[in-house]
């Protein structure tokens, strides 16, 4: 039997300040897609091929895996998301790309009148690929909100490092340092960084802080033996145990 596709791409829309896909080296897939977890039907493995043809860096989207250049600016990194669209008579997918702002720069759809659920995603999402231009990076940094702001926070950690004796924490990938802000909240901050990794503030249980990670994230912490222990989020929803040991 003739397999028929029909084509509905729609044209990627670049959002504030024309960013777009090609500006970007690093684009993260995550484990599974958030309406394909039941079953991926080869899609990961189809979209990285793909990406990687066109020269983009395909990472995790586990952020621990991350390499350090794109750790302390994470936003160089799009995250790709393959959304099941589909209606009644027509499989159907929503190829969406989101920056570190979680900001949606561009979206294309696919729809295939192919039955069978593989080979009709599958089908659907090779449409999707015609809006994805060759990576052609330009170096982004996160957008503060304003350069008063910006200076405040880099003059702010300069005077509480001078003021506040600094210990020495690391996981074993990155070294940070313990900064004392004030009785109720300090700050975890790479020796280079104008702002702090995370943020810790006290809660009403002793040893366990509400954290700020750098990334706009919020999440728990607390001491264990010793260590600073961060629940650091996962794309798939879940936690992990991230320690840094004193030096």
């Amino acid at each position: 039997m003739k397999k028929i596709s029909l084509l509905i791409v729609t044209a990627c829309s670049a959002l504030a300040f024309g960013q777009k896909v090609q500006d970007y080296k690093y684009i993260a897939i995550p484990a599974t897609f958030s309406t394909f977890k039941k079953e991926d039907y080869g899609l990961t493995e189809m979209l990285t091929k793909v990406l990687k043809s066109k020269n983009y860096t395909v990472i995790s989207a586990d952020k621990l895996q991350w390499p350090a250049e794109i750790q302390s600016n994470p936003c160089n990194v799009l995250t790709a998301d393959v959304v099941n669209d589909s209606g009644f008579l027509r499989n159907k997918v929503l190829l969406q790309f989101k920056d570190c702002n979680d900001k949606v720069i561009s979206s294309a759809k696919g729809s295939s009148n192919i039955k069978e659920y593989k080979e009709g995603y599958q089908d659907a999402l090779k449409q999707t690929f015609v809006s994805i231009s060759p990576a052609s990076p330009i170096n982004r940094v996160a957008e503060p909100h304003s350069g008063v702001q910006e200076v405040a926070v880099t003059a702010q950690l300069v005077e509480v490092t001078q003021n506040h004796s600094a210990v020495k924490f690391s996981n074993g990938k990155m070294d940070l340092q313990k900064i004392q802000i004030d009785a109720s909240q300090f700050i975890l901050v790479g020796n280079n960084s104008s702002s702090p990794f995370a943020t810790f503030k006290t809660t009403t249980k002793n040893d366990v802080f509400r954290v700020k990670l750098q990334n706009g994230e919020s999440t728990l912490g607390y001491y264990e033996n010793g260590n600073i222990v961060i629940e650091m989020p996962q794309a798939n929803g879940n936690y992990s145990k991230e320690i840094f040991s004193k030096k």
